[in-house]
């Protein structure tokens, strides 16, 4: 007995008793009512401030308000700080508030549903929101389930009802739950009215499929399981009513337990933004410490001989104290390099392009009527920067749609095409219909021996079938006479099911205790005597059941690895004869199971049946105790064959694999499948190939026997053969595999995975599978796969990709920087808990190298851009603090220093950040190489952020000194000098404006109606809105706030003042403009060969386009195993209960990859230095001229 003393640590209890809400109330359990709102009236404006000022630059602007609050240190009028704030304040408020109006409005409809609850015996109906946790409740048929309830009785037969998950977790089945025995008969109100059992269970948790606790009523007690529970958001279908007793309401439903907030996740730009700003402050306060050194030394040197006739303004009353308000002074003229509007254009920026994702035609699946949606406006950027991508098989890669491909009966071999075909040369379908009405017409299969077998009466053939038929857990629903639809929980046992239909062993309907089938013909119905269920490690179920005859048989099917070592020991030349077959079906790809069945006489039923009674009614270690029983029985099992089925790859799988891989794209599948099955998928989509230098397999079963697989590995890996005869101690796995040559492949099982991601081997582990190209984790569970993401994240500075269709990708999804959910067999709670999602794999190629690197493109410019700008306006009024005696006077109008970031120059910068493109959408696909500057992060990082502001330095000082320079002795016609100071401001201010302007003209790629407008119509804006605001008008109406006067029109009216602005403008632009041409002439990047030859080809009219095809390969590896199944249905009845590769890409890339676009140019100018240019070689020649 000691096998089972593994006791269940103690744990809170729940206890509710049926009609008592003054007991329950004094557990004070939550009620049914929900909010997911996070605001009301009264509290919405304090909260969202609050929470808006958590944000650091939030509350350094309002810490700049408030200096410029004070008249000593404020040379600017507060409302220079307070509109932007103001407004960019108001705009998170609007989003935040209308987000929460909808969550609001959600919340009510919900909470106001209609609920017939049981009160002193009588059915009244109540709000949801009302219902509390021991109350008893009817249901209805379509009527969604209030809380989680434990299911008393039904009006079906044995206190059985069917519900529907999709809400829960978007599975489309209906599953069928089942009331405990000892309720099921209180269908009658009175009956409920008086029932006052108690439920002692476990606490509230997030476990959709697990549910333990125990029923006390009337001195027994009874066991509880999930099977007799209906959670809330479930449907109750093909039900007419049933009740249920209320044990979780509200949040600690497993609903709401479920709906918890996901991980926030930042991009690399964002924290590299964080960390620039710091840096900017930092330099800011330099800026102010020497203005404020130098506003010292002016004044005792110089200010002190004004004392007489310009004494300080009070409290001032020495130097240095004039220099500490100097500094904080200058510290609100110059913190516009860090402008509010920044975080605000960013996230304007972002949403455009989730938009853009949301309306790509070109990823939306017609089939599904699905289109691709950005479920957050944070990551895209960080789609241009993928380095890995991990994938699960079943569902991503494959379509998760079986079929039944080929069996093995009693050694012989079905399922291969016959030579029989059409004149057109096609196989011909088989037609069931004349043999068995009830059969499947959508049902493939083309070889006519397994038909004609059946027909002739062969013993085994009929057994085989028979074992499908009855060795499941699919319900069936007959709509009408023959019209059968197969509800199954997994799309394998559809498959075997449907496949016994055609061949003549048609289930039709089952009850907890029987079986019903058609047999050629003839109704047969079995007695159901139990369901060995199915669970990941048993990997098999069985069926014990009773013929009409009375001989007991157990049925199963399974794992060929677990079944055929529990064959009877006679089996052995049959055995290796369908080894053999099952080696066969591998190198096609195939699932497979094995099938077997023992005859039981009546005395091995009995004493097996009390055993497996005992280990069912335990309270405490049930699972390992059934666990036992079903092994016990499992033994000596009789070999009737095998079954091959296919799951057939995604269309576009292997294309897209290909041109991620061209991209520098390393892909890891994790999946829960056999390594067999893995790596045949992994052949099929191209991810393993004949060309690589060797695929390792790790399969070691303890920590030693792993790490000497990886030490093998990395000897293989950089000396070859010979690395196993060096005499000298080899270094460390993670120096041997940082310079090896080849490509290679490592394909680990779950249980060497296990030792590999112990914390003194998971750098040998990462460094050894990021050397390889593809690497394959066979047999993982979710939690392995979030593991493996997160060492990644550990130890490599790379952005990574997770991407899945299940329940069991969502930890994995959660935990990689982007997760994309894809909306396919599994239900949808992958696509819930995803930050990207669509239907189909393929679609991955354009969301990452057209709107990841286009994302990542356009933020990159636009940030470049915004700090230059921003450094060419402030830095101006560090110049002149030079000049002004360090007074802290602004060189610019107040006003235009207000609408610089906010009219002036903001919409120009979002629309290059929200439509620049350096080449269309196809060219992205046809050149994966233009993806790497992301992944490198080239186009921003500190370096280039340098490079920025040195040009916005540059800028600045000639923004200054040329227009100090010329105006200095400058006149006016009359003879008047021009060098005053309002003249100066305007002409500085116009030069400005119109450099930035010019150079974002420059800066912009793809030019649309959006950017010319933006871009002219806020220069034509400037000179609109500084013409009105220096008129006579405004001035008579503030005459104390427009000091400007006239000065727009006087200064602008001056020859001069045009020639220091252009000479300004052309100073700052040429040399800009004589770099990019260099640049682009002596070290083009790819985007820039790119563009230029697409553009030389539209002029010329030619399309250039070449045949390229990958090769197929296919491989002698074990297949999968095809049980996607999940535990607990079998107890549960027991009881009762194109986008094609292009060719331009292949031919391009397939043999080149590797070398340098650039350097292939150049060779082939060199190549054909004589020889007449034609084509494209034409382009290249004319580039390089």
């Amino acid at each position: 007995m000691t096998y089972f003393m593994s006791c269940v640590t103690s744990e809170e209890e729940r206890r509710v008793r049926a009609n008592d809400r003054d007991y329950n109330e004094k557990f004070q359990y939550a009620s049914n009512c929900i909010m997911t709102s996070k605001y009301n009236i009264i509290t919405f404006l304090p909260v969202n401030l609050f929470e808006q000022f958590q944000e650091v630059a939030n509350t350094y602007f309002l810490f700049l308000l408030i200096l410029q609050l004070i008249p000593q240190i404020s040379s600017l009028s507060w409302f220079t700080t307070i509109v932007p704030l103001a407004l960019v304040l108001s705009i998170t408020a609007v989003k935040d508030a209308t987000d929460d109006y909808f969550r609001h409005k959600s919340d009510n409809q919900v909470n106001n549903r209609q609920s017939q609850v049981l009160i002193r015996g009588l059915l009244q109906n109540e709000k949801w929101m009302n219902v509390r946790v021991g109350d008893i409740i009817k249901l209805e048929n379509n009527q969604f389930v209030a809380a989680d309830l434990l299911l008393l009785s039904s009006s079906e037969p044995h206190g059985l009802c069917y519900i529907e998950t999709a809400e829960l977790d978007g599975e489309t089945n209906m599953k069928v739950r089942q009331s405990v025995s000892v309720t099921s008969e209180l269908g009658d109100q009175n009956n409920l009215a008086s029932f006052d059992g108690e439920v002692v269970c476990e606490p509230p948790n997030n476990k959709l499929d697990r549910f333990c606790g125990t029923l006390y009523w009337r001195d027994k007690k009874y066991t509880l399981t999930n099977q007799n529970m209906l959670l809330r958001g479930c449907v109750l279908r093909n039900t007419e009513a049933c009740y249920g007793l209320v044990i979780f309401a509200g949040p600690d439903t497993k609903l709401m337990q479920n709906s918890g907030r996901t991980k926030f996740k930042r991009t690399s730009i964002d924290r590299l933004m964080n960390t620039l700003v710091l840096w900017i402050f930092g330099f800011l306060v330099c800026m102010g410490v020497i203005l404020a050194v130098g506003n010292a030394v002016w004044e005792r040197e110089v200010g002190s001989l004004f004392q007489s006739y310009l004494p300080w303004d009070p409290p001032v009353d020495n130097f240095l104290f004039s220099a500490f308000l100097s500094f904080w002074s200058y510290v609100i003229i110059l913190n516009t390099v860090v402008p509010i509007s920044l975080y605000v254009s960013v996230e304007v920026i972002r949403l455009g392009h989730s938009y853009f994702i949301n309306w790509d035609q070109q990823m939306f699946c017609s089939q599904c009527n699905t289109a691709a949606e950005a479920r957050t406006t944070t990551l895209n950027e960080e789609l241009g920067q993928v380095e890995y991508i991990f994938s699960d098989k079943t569902g991503t890669l494959t379509q998760n749609i079986m079929s039944f491909n080929k069996c093995s009966i009693n050694g012989q071999t079905y399922g291969k095409y016959t030579h029989t075909h059409t004149l057109s040369g096609r196989f011909i379908r088989l037609d069931f219909t004349p043999f068995n009405p009830l059969a499947d017409p959508n049902f493939c299969f083309y070889d006519d021996t397994l038909l004609e077998s059946v027909k002739v009466g062969d013993s085994h053939t009929h057994e085989f079938f028979r074992l499908l038929s009855l060795c499941h857990t699919v319900m069936s629903e007959e709509k009408s006479e023959g019209e059968l639809v197969y509800k199954a929980q997994s799309p394998d046992e559809g498959a075997l099911v449907t496949a016994a239909r055609n061949f003549g062993f048609v289930f039709r309907s089952r009850t907890p205790g029987t079986i019903t089938t058609t047999e050629i013909g003839r109704p047969v119905t079995y007695t159901l005597l139990a369901i060995l269920d199915f669970n990941n490690i048993r990997k098999r179920m069985s069926v014990i059941v009773r013929n009409p005859e009375g001989r007991i048989r157990l049925y199963c099917k399974g794992a060929d690895t677990v079944l055929l070592e529990r064959l009877h020991p006679c089996n052995q030349e049959l055995m290796n004869i369908t080894s053999d077959h099952l080696n066969e079906y591998a190198a096609d790809g195939l699932r497979t199971l094995a099938l077997a069945y023992r005859d039981l006489s009546e005395d091995e039923w009995e004493a097996w049946s009390e055993s497996h009674r005992c280990a069912d009614k335990a309270t405490n270690c049930r699972e390992d105790r059934l666990a036992a029983a079903y092994e016990e029985i499992e033994q000596d099992m009789m070999l009737l064959g095998a079954t091959a089925i296919e799951d057939k790859l995604q269309e576009g799988v292997p294309e897209t694999i290909a041109v991620l891989s061209l991209a520098n794209i390393k892909i890891w599948v994790l999946t829960g499948d056999k390594q067999e099955t893995a790596v045949n998928i992994g052949y099929s989509c191209k991810m393993l190939t004949d060309n690589m230098t060797e695929v390792f397999i790790i399969r070691g079963h303890t920590v030693q026997s792993v790490r000497q697989d990886f030490r093998s590995v990395s000897l293989s890996a950089a000396w070859g053969e010979g690395g196993k005869q060096l005499q000298c101690p080899p270094p460390p796995p993670s120096n041997l595999m940082d310079n090896i040559s080849g490509e290679f492949a490592l394909v680990i099982n779950g249980h060497s995975l296990a030792h590999a991601l112990e914390a003194d081997m998971e750098m040998e582990f990462v460094s050894t599978a990021c050397a390889c190209k593809a690497v394959i984790c066979c047999r993982v569970t979710p939690l392995q796969k979030a593991q493996v993401v997160e060492l990644i994240k550990k130890h490599k500075k790379a952005v990574t990709l997770a991407i899945g269709d299940g329940a069991n990708d969502v930890s994995m999804i959660k935990s990689a920087h982007i997760g994309v959910g894809i909306s396919g067999q599994e239900g949808i709670q992958a696509v819930l808990a995803s930050d990207y999602s669509f239907s189909q794999f393929r679609f991955l190629q354009r969301l990452l190298l057209v709107h990841g690197r286009w994302s990542y493109l356009r933020m990159c410019r636009f940030l470049c851009y915004f700090f230059y700008k921003n450094f060419a306006f402030t830095m101006v009024h560090f110049w002149f603090g030079f000049f002004c005696g360090f007074s802290a006077q602004t060189v610019y109008d107040q006003y235009f220093i207000t609408l610089y970031n906010i009219v002036y120059t903001s919409l120009p910068v979002l629309a290059m950040g929200i439509f620049d493109q350096d080449v269309p959408d196809q060219r992205s696909l046809e050149y994966p190489k233009l993806y790497e500057p992301g992944q490198l992060n080239l186009l921003f990082n500190k370096r280039e952020f340098f490079i920025c502001i040195a040009q916005g330095i540059y800028t600045s000082v000639v923004l200054f000194f040329v227009p100090c320079a010329v105006l200095s002795d400058a006149t006016q016609s009359t003879g008047v000098p021009l060098a005053d100071y309002q003249t100066f401001a305007v002409t500085t201010a116009t030069a400005l404006v119109i450099v930035v302007s010019v150079q974002i003209a420059l800066d912009t790629g793809f030019w649309t109606v959006f950017n010319h407008v933006f871009v002219w119509g806020s220069l034509g804006s400037y000179f609109t809105i500084m013409f009105a605001l220096h008129s006579q008008t405004l001035f008579k109406i503030f005459p104390n706030q427009f000091h400007f006067v006239g000065s727009a029109q006087s200064t602008l009216l001056q020859p001069v003042v045009w020639l220091t602005i252009a000479l300004a403008t052309a100073i700052c632009i040429v040399p800009v403009l004589a770099f990019r041409f260099l640049k682009v002439d002596l070290k083009p990047q790819l985007s820039d060969t790119v563009r230029y030859t697409q553009l030389v080809r539209q002029k010329k009219r030619k399309p250039v386009g070449r045949k390229g095809r990958l090769g197929a390969r296919s491989g002698s590896r074990r297949s999968g195993y095809a049980f996607a199944h999940q535990e607990g249905f079998g107890e549960l009845i027991t009881s009762g209960k194109n986008m094609r590769l292009s060719s331009l890409a292949l031919a391009t890339f397939a043999s080149r990859h590797s070398s340098s676009w650039i350097d292939t140019l150049r060779r082939k100018k060199h190549t054909h230095t004589h020889t007449p240019p034609t084509g494209a070689e034409t382009d290249i020649k004319i580039m390089y001229c």
